[in-house]
């Protein structure tokens, strides 16, 4: 509670598995305004391919959990995003509330 709403910025290059319970606790300790970036949401384009056994086995492993976080975060209302494409690609999360 301490650090509730008191950070500007927050960087995530985590495990895919636990990236909806990151957000969660990040929405509470970034302020309204502040920016969350998640790194590796594109995970080298493999998210568009609807089945992942061509990609490389490195890629499948988190393949479904990068999906899922880029749907529920697609759909939370208390942040305005942007992905890029860069490299594995990286999420940018606004708070708007």
């Amino acid at each position: 509670q301490e650090n509730e709403s008191s950070f500007d910025f927050a960087f995530v290059d985590a495990d895919r598995a636990n990236l909806k319970n990151y957000h969660e606790r990040l929405l509470r300790l970034v302020r309204v305004g502040g920016v969350i970036m998640y790194d590796n949401t594109l995970w080298g384009g493999t998210v568009a391919l609807a089945d992942p056994s061509s990609a490389h086995p490195m890629r499948q492993f988190a393949w479904k959990d990068t999906i899922e976080f880029n749907k529920m975060i697609a759909g939370d209302p208390r942040v305005d995003i942007s992905q890029v494409a860069l490299g594995d690609g990286m999420t940018i999360c606004r708070r708007i509330y």
